[in-house]
């Protein structure tokens, strides 16, 4: 693994498994902290694709105001009124 043009680029290839998956490579991981279960961004670009580290409501959690319920109260209570508003 090696940077690429001295600007701190970290260029690596992957491939692609039958089912679209690929495997980030460790130090990668290790480098921008993605974790077990983490989420993570696909945003394609200019004919590029670009994956960052993605941000879900528990990373916000103790620094919203309390509304008065669990995150995982919030989320049923919203999966509830979106299955309300399917039907």
């Amino acid at each position: 693994m090696g940077t690429h043009g001295g600007r701190g680029i970290i260029m690596l290839s992957v491939k692609v498994l039958p089912k679209g998956q690929i495997t980030l490579p460790k130090q990668i991981r290790t480098d921008l902290h993605i974790n077990i279960g983490d989420t993570l961004v696909l945003e394609e670009k200019a004919k590029k694709v670009i994956l960052r580290k993605g941000k879900t409501i528990f990373d916000y959690a103790g620094t919203l105001p309390n509304p008065g319920m669990s995150i995982d109260e919030m989320r049923e209570k919203a999966i509830g009124a979106e299955a309300e508003d399917n039907v």
